[in-house]
């Protein structure tokens, strides 16, 4: 299965109108936000700097599609990694949503009945795969080292100290090669995906660093590892001129 980025698209007034409802809880005003909504669609409400705290804060998480709470939150962190681009956050939200689904993360498509667990069995398939299954596995080579590395960062860290493993590097230029492979695939160019995966390619170390922030934040809020959380954060923060040596 091809992840596409569509799930801004799927957002409709009801949406919105949610959305306003939330922010006016918060003391925003409706009427205004409403005619935004009716002029400029849903995306200034999506990029309010408010709305991910005012569906935190209360029932918003259960009154709202499971798609547009992950696309709100998913974008603040990815603004806050200093990726502004609404395509990426789409399709890290529909990556997301996707690969929520159990066993989905490690197939190319539903209905393949091949599983890839390791980055290096998707790289010895690759090599030799064209047309569509080719652009699959391309695909898939950055989807996974992107879901790994971004949501997981705590076990790629355990397993570097603990057995020798792989650290966030070697994810990193693996999702960035399978990304970078997949532009370059005939087919993504004849259906237009050729400069969206070569974007991520180019963000990848930004959108791991925004999933790490939504992992750290809702999915694993205590760290099996303190110390070893906050010296990657630490690094990434470095790394990415936050902090000053």
């Amino acid at each position: 299965m091809m992840i596409l980025p569509e799930v801004r698209s799927s957002f409709g007034r009801d949406d919105g109108a949610l959305l306003v409802q939330l922010l006016a809880a918060h003391g925003e005003p409706a009427d205004e936000w409403m005619h935004t909504l009716a002029e400029r669609g849903i995306d200034p409400l999506l990029d309010h700097p408010l709305i991910g705290r005012a569906i935190l804060a209360d029932s918003g998480i259960s009154r709202l599609p499971l798609t547009l709470v992950s696309y709100v939150i998913l974008r603040r962190c990815l603004l806050e990694a200093g990726v502004e681009s609404r395509l990426l956050a789409d399709y890290l939200t529909s990556l997301f949503i996707h690969f929520g689904h159990v066993g989905q993360a490690y197939r190319i498509s539903p209905h393949d009945d091949r599983e890839y667990h390791y980055l290096v069995d998707l790289v010895e398939d690759l090599s030799d795969a064209k047309g569509r299954e080719g652009l699959l596995l391309r695909a898939h080579l950055g989807n996974l080292s992107l879901w790994l590395s971004g949501l997981f960062p705590d076990w790629i860290d355990h397993r570097v100290h603990r057995r020798g493993g792989p650290g966030l590097d070697y994810y990193e230029t693996m999702g960035q090669t399978g990304y970078a492979l997949a532009a370059e695939s005939p087919l993504a160019r004849r259906i237009s995906l050729d400069r969206m995966y070569r974007e991520v390619a180019a963000h990848f170390t930004s959108m791991r660093r925004a999933l790490n922030r939504f992992s750290d934040r809702f999915l694993t809020p205590h760290a099996v590892s303190p110390v070893d959380r906050v010296l990657r954060q630490v690094r990434d923060d470095f790394e990415a001129g936050r902090l000053q040596a």
